[in-house]
């Protein structure tokens, strides 16, 4: 099914549901943010003191424009007992021409360590691979983020390369460990 015609769809599995982000979402984004600082705060340059509801409701309407575009397809990611926001995971950076996205994730300090973002990755990595008929989908870390190059390995993601200025991080070009998964590698 080609990625224009993908409606909102929710992804359940191995103690998670998984749904595009909606606008109730932005006061449970704010808290994880807050309580993250150190963790995903260390990697993701959003997540940072200063973040604000105001932010949170920012995202949640670029995440809903992503994927009315069919260019970006984030969820939230959610305790399926609990109903908890545990995080967030996405394909972003869609090339249509060469059926490749980005897959990036992230978790809420106090639940990391469950293996929540290889489940949450994996399901949406079937998704893009079944959905939006992928061939192809990197994940591109921080050479020192050691946490997010394992996930991308549990989920059968293999190393591919160290690229030299491969991100722009606050303000400047930093090298970035290129992982790739193919649907052949999915564990």
């Amino acid at each position: 099914m080609p990625a224009e015609t993908v409606p909102p769809i929710e992804l359940a599995g191995k103690g998670l549901r998984l749904r595009p982000w909606q606008s109730r979402d932005a006061e449970a984004l704010c808290d994880a943010a807050q309580n993250s600082l150190s963790t995903v705060g260390r990697w993701l340059p959003w997540c940072h003191a200063s973040y604000a509801l105001e932010d949170a409701r920012a995202w949640v309407a670029y995440c809903e424009q992503g994927w009315a575009n069919a260019e970006d397809f984030a969820f939230a990611v959610f305790d399926d007992r609990s109903g908890e926001l545990l995080g967030g995971v996405g394909l972003n950076q869609r090339n249509p021409m060469h059926h490749s996205a980005n897959l990036g994730y992230w978790v809420r300090q106090s639940r990391q360590g469950e293996g929540i973002a290889a489940r949450a990755a994996s399901l949406v990595a079937r998704f893009g691979f079944e959905q939006l008929e992928l061939i192809r989908i990197e994940i591109v870390t921080l050479p020192d983020n050691g946490a997010s190059q394992r996930t991308a390995e549990k989920i059968g993601a293999k190393f591919e390369t160290l690229a030299r200025h491969r991100l722009w991080v606050r303000g400047q070009p930093m090298d970035a460990v290129v992982h790739a998964l193919i649907r052949t590698d999915m564990t």
